[in-house]
Order: C-alpha cells, then structure tokens, then sequence
C-alpha cells in the first residue's frame, strides 16, 4: 500500500455540518460560496450541501438568506446550538488544564431536576445541555459536575422556562454507596475509557497528519484544506462530549493531554505553510476561526 492509499484509509469521515461549523465567521455568519467550494474539495456533492443546511435551518442552529452558493447561512445564538463541534470556551479550557492553569478546587456542582411529562421536551433540551456541559447523571433527575458550570445550566433552565424546576447545590464531600473518593467517583460516573479511546484515535490521526505535513512538498493547497478539516473532524469527535474533568480526577498519563497537543502542533504547522500553496478557495487559515487561537499556541510556546 502506497503513502495516498495509506492515507485515505486512515482519515475519518467528515461531517457535511461540520464542515458548515468550519466556516463559521467571526460575525456568526458562513458563506455559500465558501461551503460549496469546500465541500467540493472534500468529494461532497451540492446535494449534500444543500440538505445538511435544510437540516440545520429545520433544528434552529442557523437561518438562511438566499439560495446555493450565493446564500448566507446565520448562527443561531442558543445553549444548545452548537453541540456538533466545541466552542471556544470548551477548547481554550481544555488546553488551560493540559497546562495546569485550571487546578480542581475539590468542589463537585449537583444540578436535580423534575421537569413534568407535559414538558417532556423541555426536560430532554436539558438533559442536553448538561450532558454538553460535563455534567453526568448520578441517578434519575440529579446530575454531576466537576467544573464550575452553574451559570451555564441557569442561562438554560431560564431559556427553556424550567427554571422553577432546576436545583442547585455543590459539596466537597460526595459519595455514592462507599465510593467516596474522587478518582473512583469519576471513573464510576463518567465513561472514561470511551472518552480515552477517541482521544487515542485522535492522537493516531494527529500523528499521520504531522507525516503528512513533513512530505508538505507533495501536498497541493487543496489537500492541505482537506487535512485541516479532517484534522478538525477528529478533534470534534475526540472533543464532542469532552466533561473536561480536571487532571486530579483522570488517570495518569491521560490521553487526552497527548491528543490535543499533537492537534495543536499539527496546527500550527497548518499555519505555517507556505502562502503560495495556501492559494485556493478556502484556505486552512480560513477554517475554524471561532477558536482557532485557542487551538494555535501563542507565538515562542
């Protein structure tokens, strides 16, 4: 098997939203012209395109003002619109702790709710948003986290109008049945070795792209598009649910760590191509600007 066909067997299957998410700019907006163009580097057909974005508009993540490559595509502002792929404030928290710069206080946030059957959707749009958030149930109706994301869960509660429903609490001294210590608590609440495995998947992708970065000659513009959102695509999967559980509460050495540190060289080098095979439609330095600079690292990291 050839370098190419080693290649493509070993990328992921990119999301036709995830591309949308991709272009996302910094106005909230995406460019017709530009997820066309992209989608068509990356073997997706108009078809494609054209019902990825009727889905979208139909779940409420984004409105539309014109048709095909001509249309402007909205973000709508929301809790619970952007749970396809991390936002900003997920990322730069992710490497913040990778860093040490985010030490768990020891504090867990319990979040119970009894939201009526009559309110049935309400109450899922909430077990969603928690879920998004790292929370994670502990049994019916009461839900966990190790972060700090009590404010976030009220902006929902308040959204959906289930405020009255919703309560709040923490404690520095949880315990489940005779589990009271922290590590056991988070290796019993949460998935972890799910979460580990799409780490290692995506530190595997990470690792064939800084190959395929160091044959850079061989890479036209347009493939090197093609690696920053299948890079991207990964990182979402490995990111998307992510609880970010501080390292206290993670086995040693965590994968998680190693991936993202591999993403992030892997994007700098992106960053650092040469400008004259950067020359296409859609750029790598055009795609995931919402976070990009939390991915990239400061310049004489």
């Amino acid at each position: 098997m050839n370098h190419t066909e080693q290649d493509r067997a070993r990328r992921p299957e990119v999301a036709t939203r995830l591309l949308v998410h991709a272009l996302v700019r910094e106005d909230g907006t995406v460019d017709g012209g530009e997820l066309y163009g992209a989608a068509e580097l990356l073997g997706m057909t108009d078809q494609q395109v054209r019902l990825c974005v009727k889905r979208l508009v139909a779940e409420g993540r984004f409105v539309q003002d014109g048709r095909g490559r001509k249309a402007v595509l909205r973000a709508v502002a929301g809790p619970s619109t952007g749970t396809f792929a991390p936002d900003a404030d997920h990322v730069r928290h992710a490497y913040r702790q990778d860093n040490g710069l985010a030490p768990w206080d020891g504090t867990w946030h319990l979040f119970a709710f009894a939201v009526p059957e009559a309110r049935r959707d309400a109450r899922d749009a909430l077990r969603e948003a928690l879920l998004h958030l790292g929370a994670a149930p502990v049994q019916g109706g009461l839900y966990v986290a190790a972060n700090p994301v009590a404010g976030l869960v009220e902006a929902q509660a308040r959204h959906l109008d289930v405020l009255d429903n919703v309560t709040f609490l923490t404690s520095r001294d949880l315990r489940i049945g005779d589990v009271e210590d922290p590590l056991r608590l988070a290796a019993a609440i949460w998935p972890l070795d799910e979460i580990a495995a799409r780490h290692e998947q995506l530190a595997a992708f990470a690792e064939t792209c800084a190959d395929r970065l160091a044959r850079g000659a061989e890479l036209s513009g347009a493939e090197r598009i093609v690696l920053a959102v299948e890079l991207a695509a990964e990182f979402s999967r490995a990111m998307t649910p992510d609880p970010l559980l501080p390292p206290e509460l993670l086995p040693r050495p965590w994968p998680g760590t190693r991936a993202r540190r591999l993403a992030q060289e892997c994007w700098a080098a992106l960053r650092t191509l040469p400008t004259a095979v950067q020359d296409t439609a859609v750029s790598p330095l055009r795609l995931f600007r919402l976070y990009g600079d939390a991915v990239t690292p400061p310049e004489g990291a």
